[in-house]
């Protein structure tokens, strides 16, 4: 397919339009007009950069792409290795952030979601990132903990009494920490995030909700992956994911 007609379904599909975002959604780094192989990771990194283009994609998809509100513009060092790196080999990167977390199918919330067996019940957040469901059967902080860590492949941190059973979960992938507050007032047994900060120690302490931080990336992988698959089977595109281990 044409690289303009994967943008513009993706943007779609996606709703870029909806989202007030930290970055631009869509394509960052326009490579070749024809588009037969992807490739997706979490984020665009040298590593995952030289990994593609080693496999020979056309195009490279990410959940965390480049140019971030406030960083500096400057396309020196890091970033000017791994942009030269694209452009050399005409790779294009699109890159899908908030749009990603929300997507009520596709997205890194609906996929862990569907991962834990947790049954959606509404959102909450800035931009209804955020989303509240219910765990059936019901476990214990223990048990729904194990469960997270066969399903993502990576032992979370958790704060909370390991006995108290959960019923109501809130969860946010990636760097959600600050909606902690929000779901102790949407009356959760735990929340789910994917990191945490100093002080929802004290507040899972004081409140009795259990805080489970299961790491940025691993809470990430699900949504560009699934893009990915999508995108293979409606448009017939071959398809790799490449997965950088990254255990923040």
């Amino acid at each position: 397919m044409l690289l303009n007609e994967l943008c513009d379904y993706n943007a779609s599909l996606l709703q870029t339009f909806m989202f007030k975002d930290y970055c631009p959604n869509g394509l960052q780094i326009e490579g070749r007009a024809e588009v037969k192989r992807i490739a997706t990771a979490v984020t665009a990194s040298e590593w995952v950069v030289d990994a593609a283009i080693s496999w020979g994609a056309d195009a490279l998809l990410v959940h965390h792409g480049y140019f971030w509100r406030n960083e500096d513009a400057a396309i020196v060092g890091f970033k000017k290795r791994r942009i030269a790196r694209l452009l050399r080999d005409d790779v294009s990167l699109l890159a899908y952030h908030l749009p990603l977390d929300a997507h009520d199918e596709l997205g890194n919330n609906a996929s862990l979601g569907r991962l834990l067996g947790l049954r959606p019940m509404g959102k909450f957040g800035e931009q209804n990132i955020a989303w509240l469901g219910e765990l059936e059967p019901p476990q214990t902080v223990r048990q729904f903990t194990q469960l997270i860590e066969r399903g993502l492949r990576r032992t979370p941190q958790v704060i909370g009494d390991p006995d108290k059973m959960v019923r109501k979960v809130a969860w946010c992938s990636g760097g959600a920490q600050g909606y902690f507050e929000a779901a102790i007032a949407l009356g959760v047994d735990a929340y789910l995030t994917g990191e945490i900060s100093e002080q929802n120690y004290h507040q899972a302490n004081e409140s009795g909700v259990a805080f489970i931080a299961a790491g940025h990336h691993a809470t990430e992988r699900l949504g560009i992956r699934a893009l990915g698959e999508h995108l293979q089977v409606r448009f017939g595109l071959e398809h790799r994911f490449i997965d950088q281990n990254n255990p923040v």
